[in-house]
């Protein structure tokens, strides 16, 4: 059987990033079509059936005599990364369900319903734009010819580079026979934060997740030479943008529970000596109330048209994606509780809200869904610096082996 820590390890060089450290795994990309042929043969191993639905998601299936898949029980997570992002964000999850499935044939489990790893493209969104996009696609949660629409940085539309790798863009949108198989959903995920480490707990369960959009501002001004055009004579949207992200440090501090970030910022045409003529900033706002979270986008859009107006530019806002505050299923996180405090010593395990979105997040509206944590003792995430010791790591296999067997 290999556990957590060797099958992480033997995709420990896939996708490498020499330039930010850390790992860049876009969706269809080189590297992350490589960690779909290595999850593939994984599941193969297994005796798992291994199949792509219209939507791009993995499915690796153990199925009953019957072959009944109607309300099977599910778990897995993403294979895709942010840029310079860590090893455990993602991948941890889809290697503990599959030494889970190791570990529960080991104890001769006998499924009284299917049983299915799954793997969901672009959760991150670092291609597209738009974050948990196969979980979206696969409950109707966005509209199908919105992102065939979408596009890359590079200008390819996600239609073509879908079409590029087998799937018919054609029939991307809600799926309701793939919906039909999931009776509970369950993942396993890096603890993004530092809650269990300050507890000296190992494992934790979901209880929700913040509300969360992101949000484009188009700051335009006027183009120009760097060297000829004085201070006085210019209407520059970078300007305009650095004040912008100030606004928005300043206005997610006057609010409790609020995160407001700038993360990416895109100046047009980028040359070192051309005054932009257009800046995009790429933000994320975050708070458990959704009537919160609009306000201070409201509150920062503001903010901005004053600041574009000062220096002769003008900037508009445009929401991309928005995610209501998630309640994980009630009764699946008692489930999830008990199941793992059982096997802990009958040890109680906390619950944890997060800032971070997961496809389960977007299935709980549709299924019953929960999470399980494994603790990050740096507390850092989509980051180099993310890290689960070796002996959590393997943990992570038998906890969510114990939960999938209650389940089953």
């Amino acid at each position: 059987m290999n556990t957590v820590s060797h099958l992480l390890e033997s995709i420990s060089d896939v996708g490498r990033d020499s330039a930010r450290g850390g790992y860049s795994r876009q969706v269809f990309s080189t590297p992350e079509l490589e960690l779909r042929e290595w999850f593939t043969a994984e599941a193969s191993k297994r005796g798992l059936e291994v199949s792509t639905d219209r939507n791009g998601i993995m499915w690796g299936w153990w199925d009953t005599a019957s072959g009944n898949r109607t309300g099977a029980l599910v778990t897995g997570s993403h294979l895709d990364s942010v840029p310079g992002g860590g090893a455990f964000d993602g991948p941890l999850g889809v290697a503990a369900a599959l030494a889970a499935v190791d570990e529960l044939k080991e104890r001769g489990v006998e499924p009284r319903r299917g049983l299915a790893v799954a793997v969901f493209p672009e959760e991150e969104g670092s291609r597209f734009g738009i974050a948990c996009l196969g979980s979206r696609l696969l409950t109707g949660a966005i509209d199908a010819d919105r992102v065939r629409n979408l596009k890359d940085p590079a200008g390819n539309t996600f239609a073509d580079v879908s079409r590029a790798n087998g799937l018919d863009p054609a029939h991307l949108g809600r799926d309701e026979e793939a919906l039909r198989t999931i009776g509970d959903f369950v993942e396993l995920h890096v603890e993004q934060g530092r809650a269990l480490i300050d507890l000296d707990a190992p494992v934790g369960v979901g209880s929700s997740i913040l509300g969360h959009g992101r949000w484009r501002l188009s700051v335009e001004g006027q183009g120009n030479h760097a060297g000829t055009t004085l201070m006085a004579h210019r209407a520059d949207p970078m300007i305009v943008a650095a004040q912008i992200v100030l606004a928005i440090r300043r206005v997610a501090e006057g609010q409790d529970d609020a995160r407001a970030t700038v993360g990416r910022l895109q100046p047009v045409p980028g040359g070192t000596n051309v005054i932009a003529s257009r800046v995009d900033l790429w933000l994320d706002v975050r708070h458990p109330d959704n009537s919160v979270t609009a306000a201070l986008v409201e509150s920062i859009h503001g903010q901005a048209q004053k600041a574009a107006a000062f220096e002769g530019c003008s900037v508009t806002l445009t929401e991309e994606s928005f995610s209501s505050t998630v309640q994980f299923d009630s009764t699946l996180q008692r489930q999830l509780q008990n199941s793992l405090s059982q096997s802990n010593g009958n040890l109680p395990v906390p619950t944890l809200p997060t800032g971070a979105g997961h496809d389960a997040g977007v299935l709980a509206g549709y299924v019953p869904s929960g999470m399980v944590y494994i603790r990050n003792p740096t507390g850092i995430s989509h980051s180099p610096e993310e890290f689960v010791e070796r002996s959590d790591a393997d943990l992570a296999s038998t906890a969510l082996a114990d939960v999938l067997e209650d389940l089953l």
